[in-house]
């Protein structure tokens, strides 16, 4: 493998700073936004009209960013380069009355989102933070970041069989406690108002959700893993913004680069901030439109407009090798894994496969292939959903990781910065 590389240990460093400073999806779009403006770019309202002039810009809605950097002298009909991800993770958010308790605990009342592995939020210290719509019309983002919640399990003695198979009632068994005494409206709400300096009448709504405060770490005798929350698909994202920002900085690259990052991907995309939204199609017309372009221009950018869907894919997991398929086994620090599904969970097809795998010889990067066991049904990702929806090439690949959807999942340390260097030539190609 080269040694000429873009990134070293130094951005999983950086990857773990960004996951800690990114408890929600709207946190996190704000925290790659604020790297996209250090390194230039500049953020355009939808509301606006827009220039066509050269130079990385970036749109913001709720919990998704889409960024995207114009080469000078781009035409109309240059083809774009897309690095797609999500920013949403499955976690316990808070139900609209919040306020709830029981048998003298106060509690706050939580829904479940996406498809949580529910016993991992279990005897963990968690944090709470979201945003906070004002009665102005203005939103606020709120984080805090220190043990406030807890759902505590129930103890063996009371539970002879848990070890036999823990069964978890979701709207029972999962209500976290902050406190002792009668539940009392309002409660939750006055206390963000006092840790965000507001008051509690400007408050009109909220999106809010539970974080484990445990920070990321090095994990193994040799510190070759790093464990840590919200990987799927945060470690996505975070090397999504760094390889935009480094084939900006590169100087005039062939294609339009593109980082789109989408909320909403964990329960199926169907929002206006969702891969299956007009978001993307949106912010990629415009652009075509800006430049002087027409419909026969933008039909002749898509065309050669291709998208690589970066998302976490499963390592194989040495206690239960059974579930994978025996000729495909990724694993951490193996580099990018290559997903492939012929029923279209994924989007990647032969002549995908050619592109990708261009990119990471062109960084010098090892890449894995990864297809699930005929006999465990594949999940899927924003990658068909774009492929479909804007008729776009598109190939699925990511990063290998352990235990997806917990609250605290493990990939290999060096996979990271193997991921944005190979993000890197993709996007500079």
């Amino acid at each position: 493998m080269s040694t000429s590389r873009r990134f070293d240990r130094g951005h999983t460093d950086d990857l773990a700073s960004f996951l800690t400073a990114s408890p929600t999806p709207y946190h996190a779009v704000a925290t790659a936004a604020e790297r996209l403006e250090k390194a230039g770019f500049r953020q355009v309202a939808e509301t606006d009209a827009w220039d066509g002039a050269s130079g990385g810009k970036y749109v913001l809605r709720g919990g998704a960013i889409i960024a995207w950097y114009v080469p000078e002298g781009a035409a109309p009909a240059t083809p774009f380069r897309i690095v797609g991800a999500h920013t949403d993770s499955p976690n316990l958010r808070v139900k609209p009355v919040p306020d709830t308790g029981a048998a003298g605990w106060r509690q706050i009342a939580v829904e479940i989102y996406g498809g949580t592995l529910l016993n991992t939020w279990l005897d963990r210290d968690l944090g709470l933070a979201g945003r906070l719509a004002l009665r102005d019309g203005s939103t606020r983002l709120v984080n805090v970041d220190r043990p406030l919640l807890r759902v505590p399990q129930l103890a063996i003695h009371l539970d002879r069989q848990a070890n036999d198979g823990l069964k978890l009632d979701r709207q029972r068994h999962m209500t976290p406690v902050w406190g002792l005494g009668e539940p009392r409206e309002g409660d939750l709400v006055d206390f963000l108002a006092a840790e965000s300096g507001l008051d509690a009448c400007d408050i009109a709504g909220w999106d809010l959700m539970v974080h484990s405060v445990e920070p990321p770490a090095y994990l193994g005798r040799d510190r070759e893993l790093l464990a840590g929350p919200r990987m799927d698909n945060l470690l996505s994202v975070h090397a999504g913004t760094a390889a935009l920002i480094a084939a900006a900085s590169a100087g005039n690259p062939p294609y339009v680069p593109v980082l789109a990052a989408f909320d909403h991907e964990e329960n199926g995309s169907q929002s206006d901030t969702g891969a299956d939204g007009p978001l993307l199609g949106s912010v990629l017309e415009r652009s075509v439109l800006a430049r002087g372009g027409g419909h026969e221009d933008r039909a002749r950018a898509y065309a050669g407009t291709v998208c690589l869907s970066s998302d976490t894919g499963h390592a194989v997991h040495p206690n239960y090798s059974e579930r994978h398929e025996p000729g495909h086994h990724p694993l951490p620090n193996g580099g990018p894994i290559l997903k492939v599904n012929v029923n279209q969970r994924y989007a990647t097809d032969g002549t995908g496969r050619a592109v990708f795998a261009a990119a990471c010889e062109r960084a010098g990067v090892p890449w894995q292939s990864f297809v699930s066991n005929n006999a465990v049904p594949c999940g899927t990702t924003i990658g068909p959903i774009t492929a479909a929806r804007h008729g776009i090439a598109t190939v699925d690949i990511g990063v290998a990781i352990l235990s997806m959807h917990s609250a605290r999942e493990l990939c290999g340390a060096d996979d990271p910065f193997l991921l944005a260097n190979a993000l890197t030539a993709f996007l500079e190609a």
